[in-house]
């Protein structure tokens, strides 16, 4: 099996969550599988799944409330 291929399995394989705000078609999609939480762009399916364990997802997500990252985009 082909990496593309192996990624459209695994981006198949779990089910994606979009933010409610994603109008533009450029979304990222959040998905847990097992122990992890696995990010992805979701307009790019041939893109890398990067892979989070649940506790950092857990402090990134506790970062982005209290606008850790406000100043990136």
């Amino acid at each position: 099996m082909r990496e593309h291929e192996m990624f459209n399995h695994a981006f198949e394989a779990v089910e994606w969550l979009v933010s409610r705000t994603c109008d533009s078609g450029a979304c990222i999609g959040v998905a847990r599988k097992g122990d992890s939480v696995l990010i992805a762009n979701t307009s790019r399916p041939g893109s890398p799944i990067t892979e989070f364990t649940v506790k950092e997802w857990r402090q990134f997500l506790a970062g982005a409330k209290l606008g850790d990252f406000d100043g990136i985009g």
